[in-house]
Parts: C-alpha cells; structure tokens; sequence
C-alpha cells in the first residue's frame, strides 16, 4: 500500500499472526536489556549457568558476557536436538557443484564431528589451539568448525579463494597448528586444485605440523610425508563417541580476518556464549525460523562471517534443515538455484544484492519456469539493497507478498545489527 510517498509492504496477516517476533519484544528489550538477553541466553543449553549477564568494564571498555557461565558450542548445535529425539531430522541438504548430493541428519552430523575431535585430540590439539580451514563448502568444512568448537580450539576459516600469500598471513598471525583443505575444489564444472596452494604457503611456516586433506575431487596432489595426512584413513576411522567439555562463556571460538580500514588483515575474535546468544537469537527472530518446518538456505560461504554465523551456528542452534550449496549460482546453467529451491522447498532465501541483480539480468523467465511457493521470507545481506532490485526479488521470487528481512552488520559485531522484523 502507498502512503504519500512512501510505499509500505506489509506481511500477510497470516504471517504475522505467526511470527516469531512481535511489537512487545522492543518493550522487553528496551524496559530491561540484561533481562531481555538473559531471556536469549536461556535458550541455549549451560552445562553450568551464568552468575551474571555483562560485566563491563568502562575504564577499559572491556565488556565480558555471562560471567562465570560454561556451554559448548557443538553441544548445542548438535548434541541437544539429538538428545531432544530430533536425530533423524536432515541438518543439511548439502548439493555439490557437479551434481552430487548428501543429506547430513543431527545423528549422522554428531557422529561425523564425534569422529573429527577425537582425532582432533589424537594429534594433541588441546584447547585454545588454532585450527586453520581453508575449504570449498563441502560438509567436512561444517563438520571441522564443530569439531574445534566441541574441543574449545580455535578455528581460523580462511576463504579457498584466496591466494597462498593470504593464507600464510593468516596462519602466521593465529600461529595455527593444524590446517584442514581439500585435495581441490569444483568451480564452474571443473576440478581445481587446491592443495598446492596450501603447500605454497606452508613453506617454512614453523606453527603447522599437520594438514589433514579431504579427497573432494579425486585429483593427483604432492604429499609431505609426516605431515599431511588424508580425512578418510584418519578421521573416518575414528570412534563415532565423544564426550564433550563445557568452556568459559569467554572461550575465544573463532578468528576471522578482516581488511578493516589498513588493507593488513585484522583478526576479529569472537567468544563462544556471548556470540551463539546474539547469532541464535537474531536467526530465530529475523529469519521468523520454525525448527522442523522451515528449510533454510543462505547462499553464503563459510570463508566470510555470514557463513559461520548464518550457516554454522546460529541456524544449527536453532534446529535448522538447511541447503549448502558448494558451487555458482549458473553452473551448469541459471536455473541451479532455483532448481535447488524447487527441489528442497527452501522457504528462506537469505543472498546477496549482486546475487539479485544478475538474476534480473539474466530475465525473469528464468525463476518463473520453476516452482518458488515454498519461498516465505526473503533476506539480503552484504551490502546495501537497490530499491529496484529490492521490489524485483519480491515480486519475481517472492511471488508479490514475501517479507524481505534487509540486513546490515559486520565482521566485528558477529550478527546482525541492523533489520527489519519480517
């Protein structure tokens, strides 16, 4: 509807009268803030509860969430929904490039990062040790966040486009002791390799003492006897069963570099309670996410932060079944995303504008020749929006009525900031 100038586009009733979100959540929010994210934290599972919400320190501008609180991580993106008798639910759909496909469940996920920190802890890794991942969106990348999670290491995911100069630079900095890749990785219909790149980088790196490599592409690779050492005959044949450590609130989770303002990449670090609160919060809520229902789906990659915080963590906190996608939105053809759509049922679609806009280059014809019902909720993230783009993604794949959740935050906040409730 237009009002002045100013067209407004309401959510269906029906929608809203289901939300997960509605206008008393700024009354809470606003009224008592510790207590409002007291409430968040709650939803979350504490092996041992928080004695107080912040502790912020305004000599040195140091604030410490959930003081005296200990959770992990993998536990409540896997462990408890097993637990909760959800183990058969399908956590990922995951669609490689060439057209292969698997689905991951809850139990198969716990048993899979089970197996990964195990031998983990075999090559001595201990908490707050650095992990170094430098992967295609492959399962065995999620699986290895979750394993560093599970075990209180540090994980550094460096993006598997960037250069072997970059990657050198990030694990000098973490000073990482482990790094996972793959043999390669398909891009546009062709095997490339990775691994080289790896070893390239690696040259003279004192910090690593072992690369542990996942057979994606089945291509030739040098190997470094000692120190390289293959997924499949290592944490494959580890023991499915692992009991997990509860850590600090404060536990450092991940490193994540970022240009910042210098152009020198800046380790931005992010601790465990106070992150997975404010990630599981904002996917439950932006997202309207529905645990058993909805199919999810952000078209991100793991190497930014939107794919730790909105493929990772905060929708396996939240019981999510998601699609991970490995390769470009047109290989082989402009149809693979919607195909991927149609498919699955995905009913949140959370990309990018520039992911948008190409799509009203390539025509409309190309969505409307499938199937898109399944589509409630629209997000975009990662710049801002066009108002033509914007209106195109509603009525083209929205089908004319789906929100769009636009939203604005960064490497150093960890989750979003800035958006509208659906």
């Amino acid at each position: 509807m237009t009002t002045g100038h100013v067209t407004v586009y309401p959510p269906s009733p029906e929608f809203a009268a289901a939300a997960n979100a509605d206008a008393g959540i700024y009354t809470r929010a606003t009224d008592d803030r510790l207590a409002f994210w007291a409430e968040q934290a709650d939803r979350l599972q504490w092996e041992t509860p928080y004695s107080q919400v912040l502790d912020w320190d305004t000599h040195n501008l140091v604030a410490k969430w959930f003081v005296g609180g200990k959770l992990n991580v993998a536990v409540n993106c896997v462990d408890r929904h097993v637990a909760g008798g959800h183990g058969d639910q399908v956590a990922i759909h995951w669609v490689g490039e060439p057209g292969d496909s698997r689905d991951v469940t809850y139990a198969q996920l716990l048993e899979d990062v089970s197996r990964a920190a195990n031998y983990f802890t075999e090559l001595g890794l201990v908490a707050g040790d650095r992990v170094a991942i430098y992967m295609p969106m492959v399962p065995e990348a999620i699986v290895t966040m979750l394993a560093c999670a599970r075990l209180g290491l540090t994980h550094s995911v460096v993006f598997a486009g960037f250069s072997s100069a970059a990657l050198r630079a990030r694990v000098d900095d973490a000073q990482a002791k482990l790094v996972v890749t793959t043999d390669g990785q398909y891009r546009r219909g062709q095997a490339a390799p990775l691994k080289p790149a790896v070893d390239e980088a690696l040259d003279g790196a004192d910090s690593v003492a072992k690369v542990l490599v996942v057979r994606r592409c089945g291509i030739d690779v040098d190997w470094v006897d000692g120190r390289d050492l293959w997924w499949h005959e290592t944490v494959e044949q580890a023991s499915p069963e692992h009991s997990a450590e509860a850590f600090d609130a404060e536990q450092p989770l991940f490193i994540l570099y970022t240009s910042g303002t210098t152009g020198k990449p800046k380790g931005i670090v992010h601790s465990s309670g106070g992150y997975l609160t404010q990630t599981a919060y904002t996917h439950h809520y932006v997202f309207d996410h529905k645990p058993g229902q909805d199919v999810y789906w952000c078209t991100a990659d793991i190497g930014w932060v939107t794919g730790h915080s909105y493929i990772v963590y905060g929708p396996l906190a939240n019981r999510v079944t998601q699609v991970v996608y490995e390769g470009t939105p047109n290989s082989p053809n402009e149809h693979r995303h919607f195909e991927i759509i149609e498919k699955y049922g995905v009913t949140i679609y959370y990309t990018a504008p520039t992911l948008v806009r190409t799509f009203m280059k390539w025509g409309r014809e190309i969505p409307q020749a499938h199937d898109l019902s399944s589509i409630r909720l629209l997000g975009s993230v990662g710049e801002p929006i066009n108002p033509e783009a914007w209106r195109w993604f509603r009525e083209v794949i929205g089908h004319g009525e789906t929100p769009i959740v636009d939203t604005w935050w960064q490497t150093e906040t960890g989750a979003i900031m800035i958006s509208p409730l659906p």
